[in-house]
């Protein structure tokens, strides 16, 4: 693993790349979190917590495959800096106005929900044209979803050591600011500047005109959801036992956990088609979700919280590479970034559920519903399995630093770059 994931670091560009987009993602992965410490410091209610988490997912949803979609039609630089801007002028107005008058909350979330830059797409894009072979590019998706977990650790503690030392509104601050920075260093990099995606047929559906594709997002719109639920039941559990430093561990956890099961993922290559590989992930993930509604001590919860996260990046990891196999050629993107929205989605959906849940049931019954989320991804890839078995067969043409490579998607193995970018 450690030499596999050398060569891809040893790449040109790739390091400033990976780190960029971590870094400019910050805001999006912290953004429920942040939003609950502001509203309860502020007397604000799960409801309203929940709430306008709710429309920052929401509207997060609808900005993602459009602005991927422009991306894939214009470019990168042009779409992904301005885009990030707004986003974080979007979270200067909340952390100025608060939550009063609530009318202008409600639109700072949504401005700095919808305009949160596709780089994680993006950056999924531009691996083939920054690594020579199609394995490498399979091991920086394994990568990528591993370094993921660390942004997802690292980003409550940073939020909530920023509350601590200042303020909610001073960590939606600092944290865009740094969404900033990440987006400016991805963008005047030579491959995004470079980067054109492969011809497209025209088509208003877009990626979604794939079977397989539409199935894997039902699937991790149930993962995004059990995922929303937990950083609302988190925040319930916490009350009472240590507060947002409690908070801030179960968090972390999770992405802690993720971290370890994706390194662990990515230690190997892995021969067969990917789909029922993927299945056998979701299942897994969703009985790790059960221990949760035992809600032990602080430290035992930590390590539940923990296990709930070991095998939420290889299916990450997994997915991209469906992905990869389902999307229309010239999507790549877009289809990426219709994954993001599903996640955006369903965190959505987990968190507005679990408000009234917290309420009503406190926080085991909040809990049961990451459970209850996870089971149901697991029923949707069961119940379409031919879907996903069907992978469309294309011969695309990828022209990378190196050299070109004709690639037969022909569902044998995992091809490698499907999607014909051109550097």
């Amino acid at each position: 693993m450690a030499w596999g994931y050398g060569d891809i670091f040893r790449a040109r560009h790739a390091a400033r790349l990976l780190v960029g987009t971590l870094v400019g993602r910050l805001p999006n992965a912290t953004a429920t979190i942040a939003i609950l410490l502001l509203v309860r410091a502020e007397g604000g209610s799960y409801r309203l917590a929940a709430g306008l988490a709710a429309v920052y997912g929401l509207t997060h949803a609808v900005g993602q495959p459009l602005l991927g979609r422009l991306v894939d039609l214009r470019g990168q630089p042009g779409v992904q800096l301005p885009a990030s801007l707004l986003s974080a002028l979007g979270a200067v107005l909340l952390a100025l106005v608060g939550t009063d008058p609530l009318p202008v909350a409600y639109a700072a979330v949504a401005v700095s929900g919808f305009f949160a830059p596709p780089l994680e797409g993006g950056l999924r894009a531009l691996w083939p044209s920054v690594l020579p072979h199609e394995g490498q590019v399979h091991r920086a998706y394994a990568m990528d979803a591993v370094a993921q977990e660390v942004m997802f650790t690292l980003g409550p503690l940073l939020v909530t050591l920023c509350v601590a030392v200042w303020s909610p509104s001073v960590a939606l601050l600092v944290i865009n600011a740094l969404g900033v920075l990440g987006a400016l260093s991805v963008v005047t990099s030579e491959p995004s500047r470079a980067w054109r995606s492969a011809p497209r047929e025209a088509h208003w559906l877009g990626a979604l005109r794939s079977r397989g594709l539409l199935t894997l997002l039902a699937a991790f719109l149930c993962v995004g959801a059990a995922l929303g639920a937990i950083a609302v039941a988190g925040s319930s559990y916490a009350e009472g036992r240590g507060g947002g430093a409690v908070y801030g561990w179960l968090m972390a956890a999770v992405g802690f956990g993720a971290l370890v099961g994706g390194a662990v993922y990515g230690a190997r290559p892995w021969a067969g088609a990917p789909e029922p590989r993927l299945r056998v992930l979701v299942a897994l993930l969703a009985v790790c979700y059960l221990p949760l509604t035992l809600v032990p001590g602080p430290v035992a919860m930590t390590l539940l919280s923990a296990l709930a996260g070991v095998f939420l990046a290889p299916a990450l990891a997994c997915a991209f590479v469906v992905v990869d196999r389902h999307a229309p050629v010239g999507t790549v993107t877009e289809a990426f970034s219709w994954l993001v929205t599903t996640f955006s989605v369903g965190a959505a959906v987990g968190t507005a559920v679990a408000g009234p849940v917290v309420e009503w049931g406190g926080a085991r019954a909040a809990f049961a519903v990451p459970a209850a989320a996870g089971t149901v991804a697991l029923l949707v890839l069961v119940v379409a399995r031919s879907a996903l078995a069907a992978v469309p067969r294309a011969v695309t043409v990828t022209t990378v630093a190196v050299g070109t490579v004709e690639n037969d998607r022909n569902g044998t193995a995992e091809p490698g770059f499907s999607n014909g970018h051109q550097a």
